[in-house]
């Protein structure tokens, strides 16, 4: 039995025009497209492959500003989250109410929209667009939702264009084909394109189709695949979009495993924080804080350990920090990220060991100048590193940032930041953080060694003891083993 959604071959990737026609040819599918800006390139392969009369009940786009603003209300800007969502209640709203009781019962319904600034005639604008369907999955159904944020590679207006309109159709089709298997759709996100044409840096999945979906690996998925160099998701689990997170602020990032947040973890981006917050390009400014985990550091063991992630996420979840997830592992690339992301100052905080390594020649081969090269990207828009100390547990010798020993040869380099105030001391420390170690945290709570529980936040600890994270098998009662 043909199905306008199942390929012609197991094997073979559809067509954007195959999935065109898949959803036109299907008779429950009908909707309305609703485009802002780079034109209704959408709706135009509907259109263009035939049957569309089947599917769409309206095509429109509201382009001038206070035409859309009397639709669908005022915006703080035109292309965000906000005018998307807007568009998306507003036109599926209209079908349901126009439309329910004539053929709803045979029909699932469905607003798909758009707000995009593609290249402008005179260039320099950002290039990005905000994308969504709100759809049924079944007649009389409940809603559903898929949100996507996406950035064009692309130079020309007219690829641009092209690629939007490929990677609309895919979210369409993904929709309808694969809405009872996310990761699928999400692998079929960039069918007919690459990630140097388009980047997907937000995803969210939302509504009765999707309530079983954790939306934080969808996150992980976008930066595994490669379709973004980061993702993004706050304390509560909702997904953010890091530009609009990170847009005007002051950013202070700290990496790390977070294979238990510990105190000092805490403590290494309080006293950041208290620094950085006191430049006179900062002070009185909110300081976006972010914890930030890398790919390589999840897939240290080979693949990525998803319950392993899950539970450092909502570790740091219970400290009320916001997570990225990057696949910048040199530091001079997460720097040239962020600074796409704001025009305030960068600042990031990391211990005396992981600013030892910073130094090490071996992780800048690839670049053709070298550590030279990576340090000049690293501090090209005046970044400031804050360094924590480290405590010699056998001779209670503190090493810092002033004290740090480098190769002779990098030494003029290494004075150089120190001086220029680019690597900079953390002297308002808590002695009492700085024997606290995360290896040490998860070999006590394999051992069931019950002090464990003081090297971290108590609500990181409760976390870990409720959900039976990093192996943890004790009861109050003594150890039990672990089902």
């Amino acid at each position: 039995m043909y199905s306008p959604f199942t390929s012609t071959s197991p094997t073979k990737t559809m067509s954007t025009h195959q999935k065109a026609l898949g959803v036109n040819l299907d008779p429950r599918r009908y909707g309305t497209f609703a485009e802002i800006g780079a034109g209704q390139e959408v709706v135009r392969w509907f259109f263009r492959v035939g049957g569309a009369a089947g599917t769409i009940a309206k095509s429109m786009s509201a382009y001038d500003m206070k035409v859309s603003d009397a639709i669908y209300g005022r915006a703080s800007r035109y292309v965000c989250r906000e005018r998307l969502e807007a568009m998306l209640d507003q036109e599926h709203r209209l079908n349901l109410e126009r439309l329910r009781d004539v053929r709803g019962e045979t029909t699932t319904f469905f607003a798909f929209a758009d707000t995009v600034a593609a290249q402008g005639y005179r260039g320099g604008t950002e290039c990005h667009g905000w994308m969504g369907i709100k759809f049924q999955a079944h007649p009389r159904d409940e809603d559903s939702q898929i949100i996507i944020h996406v950035r064009m590679r692309d130079t020309e207006m007219a690829l641009q264009q092209e690629a939007l309109g490929i990677v609309g159709v895919n979210l369409i089709y993904g929709a309808f084909a694969f809405n009872h298997e996310p990761e699928l759709l999400v692998d079929s996100l960039l069918d007919g394109l690459s990630t140097s044409r388009i980047e997907i840096d937000m995803i969210e999945f939302s509504g009765i189709a999707f309530r079983r979906v954790d939306n934080r690996l969808m996150s992980l998925k976008l930066v595994e695949l490669g379709l973004s160099g980061a993702a993004m998701f706050a304390a509560n689990g909702s997904v953010l979009q890091p530009s609009e997170f990170f847009y005007r602020k002051p950013i202070l990032v700290e990496r790390g495993s977070f294979r238990p947040v510990c105190n000092v973890n805490i403590d290494m981006l309080r006293c950041a924080h208290d620094k950085f917050s006191q430049h006179p390009d900062v002070k009185g400014k909110e300081v976006a804080q972010v914890m930030e985990i890398t790919m390589r550091n999840l897939k240290a063991t080979g693949e990525i350990d998803r319950r392993d992630f899950l539970a450092r996420a909502d570790v740091i979840a219970a400290c009320g920090m916001n997570v990225l997830i990057s696949d910048y592992f040199e530091y001079y690339r997460l720097a040239a990220y962020l600074s796409q992301c704001t025009k305030e100052r960068i600042a990031i905080t990391m211990g005396v060991g992981s600013l030892r390594e910073l130094f090490d020649e071996k992780y800048y081969t690839a670049l053709e100048g070298g550590i030279l090269e990576s340090f000049g990207r690293l501090f090209k828009n005046d970044l400031k590193i804050y360094c924590y100390p480290l405590l010699d547990q056998g001779t209670d010798e503190l090493t810092t940032c002033d004290s740090l020993t480098i190769k002779p040869e990098l030494q003029h380099l290494y004075h150089y930041l120190l001086d220029r105030g680019g690597i900079n001391n953390l002297d308002n420390f808590s002695r009492d953080c700085l024997s606290i170690f995360s290896r040490d945290v998860l070999r006590k709570i394999g051992d069931c060694d019950p002090s464990w529980e003081e090297m971290v936040p108590n609500a990181v600890a409760e976390v870990i003891k409720l959900r039976k994270y990093f192996d943890y098998q004790c009861h109050d009662t003594g150890c039990v083993t672990q089902v």
